[in-house]
């Protein structure tokens, strides 16, 4: 039985002497942390040396920090409202000064999106490994400390704990712990009680006895990092359009996190809603350069069987997608019943004849024994009046047989013993999530059956089919496994993890989990997403490049690349034809030279051209489509909400304008100029000013402050 404990320095103490002060503790990712224990440890750990202290996790979040000036007059308060008691990990600061103690070691397998690059103390303990390998890891690094932040619940009329938003890893570490523990391995698990956390049924759920340690103290029960929405550009729109034509209705979808992410969301629903529109924008993108693969692959009609998800994180648009009714295809952890929902022989509503598909099939043994009538009434294909007793099938307590092939026995349970509806349908199998404020708050508000259709799971289940294969590949139809990347060469290898000189930007995750999968299942396709360019002090480059010296997705698993400029299919294709389908959804300005590049190395033919169709590449294009439409209100810039004011939004904007002009010295010195040759209009600002505390000023810095962002508001037509 677990000790309980109300103070995360008592549960230290039994840790640290149960261990003999040699601890190597794996945390969750993201909010799985159980934040005020690990502080606890870590700080005993710095005060006491002979404590050897080794932490493996991934994604250490912190409160954003914005600079100084008018970008944090601007974001503090909207920090304040999305952070507030937000508890921070006391290491994370140490990691960023590079100052852990020598007894200390930091390891992770996925940072921050460029956080960490220029901090070599990260940089030298990152831990690259495929996300479905990290349990395995842990294990082989010795690991002998698990704990995690949970919430506590009843279901069923028993008490459990739920792993909430991380049973990634978790669910694929708990048996690896029980097989070290059997060889007499000394682990050690906690628990540490937030009832922020929503409380996720199905794999998440946990019996408390697992645990050796829990706390539970309402002190704990602190807020939950809640990362608001990023906005959406027009290039992130564009990119968003041409991956929803690949979606097939009646399939499965995995995205990620972020704008890229939103983006094909907001397409989803447009497809959905207004099938029309959706299409006029398609063909003003230039749908029609990538309409056989449409055609062969994809769908532009609404969802009306609806998707299913399967991915390593349940994203804010996924919740999106099943409030909107399109992910809503259910799938079920019997291979029997999803071989027949798959051939269209069984629905969610049943029927008589569908009872003899299920015995066709094997659903039930010759002889039905007491777990095949437990797995009927679990999927709702028995009612309650059935039952088994004594070796026989009972119809309300009476006998009435024991084998599928007597007539007698079918036609009684088809009659009187058929359920109305199958029960235990999942619409989204997901291994961690991380969300806005409002995402939480919806998953808390759900019924018991809501969070029933939402199964998080291990990332072992999600992200490779070597669990159960012969049911997830029933599950997985025309699956769109759809990731982002840095970059993309040429010949299709891509670029999402780490840079050329060795340098980690984040980390694999399960980008090449899902890569490997789209190859194996039989009607799935990898889609990577790449924004064509990218801009950096001033300077445009592309991301498209003929050669790069690290990749993360090699070219021989290469398959589809979407840039905002359109689709390249480079599964089975040659060097050449590879080559030239990237090139056609390169920025135009970087086409020639990239061609040249690869006519010099002898892989493209010396007379190719690139077509004209394709030498129009330009941001202005994209941005006149998505503006124009803009006008008509589709395609804002936060489609799944945002955590910011009307007033904060247009503050927003105008602060966008400035950080752009720093870039160029004489268009900064020009709006200065102007700034202070305008006029007074502090009071029609004010209600700005006020927001950005500078109605009053104290310094000339601050008068110059005030004096751009009243300018800027002139600018864009706000005050007059």
């Amino acid at each position: 039985m677990p000790i309980h404990h109300n103070q995360v320095e008592a549960c230290v103490d039994d840790v640290i002497s149960s261990l003999n002060s040699n601890i190597v503790m794996g945390i969750p990712l993201g909010i799985g942390k159980p934040v005020q224990f690990v502080n606890a440890l870590y700080a005993r750990a710095k005060a006491d040396s002979s404590i050897n202290l080794r932490i493996i996790t991934a994604l250490s979040l912190e409160r954003p920090k914005p600079s100084a000036g008018l970008e944090s007059r601007f974001l503090e308060p909207v920090f304040e409202r999305l952070f507030g008691g937000y508890v921070e990990l006391d290491y994370v600061q140490d990691l960023k000064r590079q100052k852990i103690p020598d007894n200390i070691e930091i390891c992770e397998f996925f940072l921050k999106s460029g956080s960490m690059l220029a901090n070599n103390y990260a940089q030298q303990h990152y831990i690259s490994s495929n996300y479905t390998h990290v349990a395995r890891d842990m294990i082989d690094m010795g690991a002998n400390l698990l704990a995690q932040q949970v919430s506590q619940g009843v279901y069923q009329d028993k008490p459990y704990l739920s792993l909430s938003s991380n049973t990634d890893v978790t669910v694929d570490l708990l048996p690896l712990i029980e097989q070290e523990k059997a060889k007499g391995r000394n682990i050690k698990l906690v628990a540490q009680i937030n009832q922020k956390l929503p409380f996720m049924l199905n794999d998440a759920l946990i019996a408390p006895q697992n645990f050796d340690f829990i706390v539970d103290n309402e002190a704990y029960y602190t807020p939950l990092f809640s990362p608001p929405n990023m906005p959406v550009t027009p290039v992130d729109f564009a990119v968003g359009m041409h991956a929803s034509t690949l979606i097939k209705d009646g399939g499965t979808l995995q995205i990620g996190i972020g704008s890229l992410g939103d983006a094909i969301v907001y397409a989803c629903m447009l497809r959905n809603t207004d099938t029309e529109k959706y299409q006029q924008v398609l063909s003003e993108l230039g749908i029609a350069g990538y309409a056989q693969l449409v055609e062969k692959i994809g769908d532009l009609t609404p969802f009306k069987t609806g998707l299913y998800g399967s991915s390593e994180m349940f994203v804010n648009g996924f919740l999106h997608l099943i409030q909107q009714g399109i992910l809503k295809r259910k799938v079920y952890e019997d291979v029997h019943i999803q071989k027949l929902i798959n051939e269209g022989r069984l629905t969610e509503d049943l029927k008589p004849d569908h009872l003899d598909a299920l015995v066709e099939v094997g659903f039930l043994g010759d002889i039905i024994h007491a777990g095949d009538v437990s797995r009927a009434k679990r999927f709702g294909i028995f009612n309650e009046r059935v039952d088994w007793s004594d070796g026989q099938v009972t119809l309300d307590d009476r006998p009435i047989g024991e084998r599928v092939r007597d007539t007698e026995l079918v036609a009684q349970l088809k009659a009187e013993g058929l359920g109305r509806q199958l029960k235990q349908g999942i619409v989204m199998h997901g291994g961690f999530f991380l969300g806005p404020k409002d995402f939480y708050e919806a998953l808390h508000q759900m019924s018991q059956d809501e969070l029933l259709s939402i199964c998080m799971t291990g990332v072992g289940h999600v992200n490779q089919l070597m669990v159960n294969e012969e049911l997830v590949v029933e599950q997985r139809k025309h699956a769109r496994f759809i990731n982002t990347g840095l970059m993309a060469t040429l010949n299709g290898a891509v670029v999402s993890d780490g840079l050329d000189n060795g340098k980690i930007v984040s980390g694999v995750g399960g980008q090449y989990n899902f890569v490997s999968m789209a190859h194996a299942l039989p009607d799935a396709r990898s889609i990577l997403l790449i924004r064509a360019t990218r801009m950096s002090k001033g300077e445009v480059s592309s991301n498209i490049v003929f050669n790069y010296g690290h990749t993360t997705i090699p070219r021989h698993l290469r398959d589809i690349v979407i840039t905002e400029y359109g689709v390249a299919d480079l599964r089975g294709k040659t060097d050449a034809q590879v080559m030239k389908a990237m090139l056609n959804i390169t920025d135009s300005r970087f086409q020639e030279s990239l061609l040249e590049q690869a006519k010099a190395a002898g892989k493209i033919e010396s007379s190719y051209q690139i077509p004209a169709e394709f030498q129009a590449n330009t941001p202005e294009s994209i941005n006149q489509v998505i503006e124009n439409y803009r006008l008509n209100g589709l395609f804002p810039a936060f489609p799944l909400g945002t955590d910011f004011t009307e007033q904060e939004l247009q503050i927003g904007a105008c602060l966008k304008q400035l950080k752009a002009l720093q870039s160029d010295k004489m268009k900064m010195f020009k709006t200065l100029f102007k700034a202070f040759t305008d006029g007074d209009h502090s009071e029609q600002a004010k209600p700005f000013l006020e927001r950005m505390a500078l109605v009053e000023t104290s310094s000339k810095k601050e008068e110059v402050e005030k004096k751009l962002l009243i300018h800027e508001l002139l600018e864009a037509g706000l005050i007059s």
